[in-house]
């Protein structure tokens, strides 16, 4: 004999405000996360701390152009410079933002409301592209901000401030789409943290053992290409390009010509991209 409960359910009235909106909310909730907002302060330590220290070379930088009216870390430079601190934060928030859900397989929850796969990737990947953008963009602008404050002389810097803006975003597009598909192979945090490094460190100490190699062969124009092996140079290398500034390789060397870089940052994205969305298609149909 069946019986029947009133366990109170009411059917939902209000505004169906239907899948961008859903896919706006699990952005601000992913980027929410990278920063540890809503989470314990354990959570906050570690994107806070590297926060702090992005910002360290700006007050440098301003102390130099107020006691000694020069010019201190350049725009263009900025993100090349502090690539160990980025590579650290990739490393350790992007596991948060792809992790837990893997873990507790929520994924077919999420799936089961408006928001597609490709909806789902777009959001976690718009949540570390700004996090990674606010980290680099927020020290660029405080310098700016104090050469405008401090009136050096000669006009200000904003062409390359503008063009560096521009690169950050380029960067941090490419960082996010490459690091939130390491870690999602693994649903395990320490695992993810692990691998995105390791990734960094063998792409930085690639760099110079082929450009050496190839230096030491006498293939000068080949050897300039081993600097876009690291994703930061290989930026750079797009910079050069479009805004004509230094090159930041370590030896001053240059990049190879022409738009093959800003090629490769296009096809390199679109690669991240599209893994991190196959391991979500085949976490779904698990």
């Amino acid at each position: 004999m069946s019986e029947i409960y009133d366990i109170g359910y009411r059917h939902y009235d209000g505004p169906r405000l239907g899948r961008g909106y859903s896919t706006r909310a699990l952005t601000v909730h992913s980027l929410r996360g990278v920063f540890g907002l809503g989470r314990t302060a354990r959570s906050k330590i570690m994107p806070f701390a590297l926060g702090v220290i992005m910002l360290l070379p700006a007050v440098v930088s301003i102390a130099m152009m107020a006691l000694i009216k020069q010019h201190g870390m350049s725009y263009s430079s900025f993100a090349v410079s502090m690539q160990t601190v980025l590579a650290i934060f990739l490393a350790s928030q992007s596991p948060t933002v792809v992790a837990p859900d893997l873990r507790y397989r929520v994924l077919p929850l999420y799936l089961s409301r408006p928001v597609a796969i490709a909806e789902y990737v777009t959001a976690k990947v718009i949540a570390m592209t700004v996090a990674l953008f606010l980290l680099i963009a927020l020290p660029m602008t405080l310098i700016y901000v104090g050469e405008l404050l401090i009136d050096l002389e000669g006009p200000p810097q904003t062409k390359e401030y503008l063009g560096a803006l521009a690169m950050a975003l380029v960067l941090a597009l490419l960082l996010s789409s490459f690091g939130l598909a390491i870690a999602s192979l693994t649903p395990r945090r320490g695992l993810g943290v692990a691998s995105i490094i390791a990734v960094y460190l063998l792409a930085s100490a690639s760099v110079p053992v082929i450009y050496g190699t190839l230096q030491s062969a006498g293939n000068t124009s080949g050897a300039l290409w081993a600097w876009l092996v690291n994703p930061f140079w290989l930026v750079d290398a797009v910079q050069v390009w479009l805004f004509d500034t230094t090159p930041n390789a370590l030896d001053g060397s240059g990049y190879p010509p022409g738009p093959a870089p800003a090629i490769i940052v296009v096809v390199l994205i679109a690669i991240g991209l599209a893994a991190l969305a196959a391991r979500y298609r085949k976490a779904a149909a698990q």
